[in-house]
């Protein structure tokens, strides 16, 4: 599948997120304050589950019309398909947590690295599919639904580049190796986009399947990783109200630019 500028842009969105994330290095000694971290985790939920529902779920409905009153199937099925791999995925990443509590910092700050680099390669396959199922033709996808996912998911990825760079430059590194270290984390992240649209041709008939795939994916970093830390502690109402605004936001976009 020919991979245009606009989808080559649209691919990029989540990794530019993590670069000014950890360009932040540049200007910060300490790390992102509790309200920005709260809004900006609760605007990145919100834009991921409106997403899920009109990018993914739904178009994915659609185009297993014919399959009439169990059009919904695929869907079903994708989606706890997408569920159990993060499921897996966590767990992994989990174990590499752990192991970074037990390690010297310098460990510590490697293994935080691999953590969030696994963590970015489902991220970078959602919008990846968005975007195949966007050329092909499929359901409902609009342009600007795409964009909007992938710049929801670069909002995320924006605390996620910090937590990298900062704790590398508290430990005596440079700034800019800290930068790039921090840079790199998403650098998966268009890589595994690019490479699910140019292999989606190969598998069309499954794309209801990939779409909800992604969707369960992207809930699940919803509602085990964002949803509890935007509400955790003082300032919930931060997070909530990003939540709605980013749940709204990309709702209008979606629905407007289709």
């Amino acid at each position: 599948m020919l991979l245009n500028s606009d989808v080559l842009s649209g691919l990029t969105v989540p990794f530019i997120g993590t670069t000014l994330g950890a360009a932040v290095v540049f200007c910060m000694k300490k790390q992102l304050g509790d309200r920005v971290t709260k809004a900006l985790t609760g605007f990145a939920a919100g834009v991921m589950t409106a997403a899920s529902v009109w990018s993914l779920i739904l178009p994915a409905i659609e185009q297993s019309g014919h399959m009439g009153a169990w059009s919904f199937m695929p869907a079903l099925i994708g989606f706890w398909l997408g569920i159990l791999f993060l499921m897996l995925l966590d767990r992994l990443i989990s174990r590499l947590y752990r192991r970074a509590e037990k390690s010297a910092s310098a460990t510590r700050t490697t293994m935080m690295a691999l953590a969030v680099t696994l963590h970015n390669i489902p991220e970078g396959m959602a919008v990846g599919v968005v975007y195949a199922g966007l050329l092909s033709g499929i359901g409902d996808i609009t342009a600007g639904g795409a964009l909007a996912l992938a710049a929801g998911i670069a909002v995320q990825n924006f605390p996620e580049g910090a937590i990298i760079s900062m704790p590398l430059c508290a430990q005596g590194h440079s700034r800019t190796r800290a930068f790039l270290c921090g840079m790199l984390s998403g650098a998966v992240e268009p890589l595994f986009g690019a490479l699910t649209v140019a292999c989606a041709w190969l598998i069309a008939p499954a794309m209801p399947y990939l779409l909800t795939l992604a969707a369960g994916a992207m809930m699940y970093v919803v509602a085990d990783d964002l949803i509890p830390e935007m509400s955790a502690g003082e300032h919930s109402f931060v997070g909530v109200t990003a939540f709605a605004a980013g749940f709204t936001v990309m709702m209008s976009l979606d629905v407007a630019l289709g």
